[in-house]
């Protein structure tokens, strides 16, 4: 009888996630300091004194408790789906402690995607006619859906460079997957995501307003984030491939959409690479030309500049909901057009700006 009421009010579920977040939190933040899981001041850094990295713990913490509190029932056909949550957290956890080489990083990534989709057989099996292809092949499907995983989950990882950006954006495409998945009768994949999204909020607290008790997400987080966003991708583009979706929640260009809907750490990826690769560097480099550096330079802070980039997604959120029926190429050239434009415009500015400040000089 509860349980029937949180599903009848589902944002329920999301609170009582938050609370357990809440809760232990603090907890989190003691044993990081106590133990030395702290980042110490570098030159990439902008924040001064040793700040605890592994708030991905407590994310871990509050969504896997209130997931098993609302959805146990689901456990079992999700064993293996979960395990490889566990998986790429104490991946991102062990990099956080002890800084895991590149290779070991994606082999470890590589790992916990063959528990997702190898062994729990969530994968891309359909190509929604992208290049006239329907369904495909299980080898091309394993590969193409292990690629995938690794490029968002990094893709993720390197947006995590400002406080707030990371969850922010979480907790926006958590909502709009619950959101849908609730639609459409998903109750599963619906409470986890309200539980992120519950989670992913008491860490955007702490990361930008804790001051004493300020907390970074970490690879733990990030990598987390990533993984279960995938998941959530995968679930949504085989539902609507599979017309297993009521027929007026079903979108035509669903990979498309899933795309628009994380253009900002997506689309920033392949430009930082693209430019990496252009000035003969490795596109694994680590560098400020990422998006948020960017409109750093414009003279915003950090909250300024997630506010700016969060708003921005609710942008493409909106395109891709607009454009959920279009053809697959027209939607995602529109958004690739799209932020194109913007990132044009913003280099405008910081180009104005820069010779405004050498004028001055």
């Amino acid at each position: 009888m509860i349980k029937e009421f949180f599903l009848q009010h589902s944002y329920l579920i999301g609170l009582v996630s938050f609370l357990i977040g809440l809760i232990s939190m603090p907890v989190v933040v003691r044993i990081a300091k106590a133990k030395g899981f702290v980042v110490r001041p570098n030159k990439r850094m902008s924040h001064t004194g040793e700040i605890p990295n592994i708030g991905g713990l407590n994310i871990y913490f509050s969504v896997m408790l209130s997931y098993v509190l609302f959805d146990f029932d689901q456990i079992a056909n999700n064993q293996f789906f979960l395990i490889g949550v566990g998986a790429i957290m104490a991946i991102g956890f062990i990099d956080d402690v002890l800084v895991l080489t590149p290779l070991a990083k994606l082999l470890g990534e590589t790992l916990a995607g063959i528990a997702l989709i190898g062994f729990g057989d969530l994968r891309i099996t359909h190509l929604h006619g992208i290049f006239g292809i329907q369904g495909i092949d299980v080898i091309p499907s394993y590969l193409l859906s292990l690629f995938v995983l690794v490029a968002i989950i990094n893709a993720v990882n390197l947006i995590d460079g400002i406080d707030g950006l990371a969850s922010g954006l979480g907790i926006l495409y958590c909502l709009f997957f619950a959101i849908y998945f609730h639609l459409v009768g998903s109750t599963s994949w619906s409470i986890l995501a309200i539980c992120m999204i519950g989670a992913l909020a008491v860490f955007f607290i702490y990361n930008v307003f804790g001051h004493r008790e300020k907390i970074f997400m970490g690879d733990s987080g990030s990598l987390l984030l990533g993984y279960l966003l995938t998941a959530f991708i995968f679930r949504f583009c085989e539902q609507n491939a599979h017309h297993l979706v009521p027929e007026a929640y079903h979108m035509d260009a669903a990979p498309a959409v899933a795309i628009c809907v994380m253009t900002v750490p997506i689309f920033d990826t392949i430009r930082v690479s693209i430019t990496r690769i252009k000035q003969h560097r490795s596109p694994f480099a680590a560098d400020k030309n990422h998006i948020h550096h960017l409109i750093l330079r414009t003279g915003r802070n950090h909250i300024q500049t997630t506010c700016i980039l969060l708003t921005v997604s609710l942008l493409f959120i909106g395109l891709a909901i607009l454009g959920r029926n279009w053809n697959f190429w027209v939607l995602l050239i529109t958004d690739f057009g799209l932020a194109t434009l913007l990132t044009m415009w913003l280099w405008h500015i910081i180009n104005k700006k820069m010779s405004s400040e050498h004028a001055n000089n």
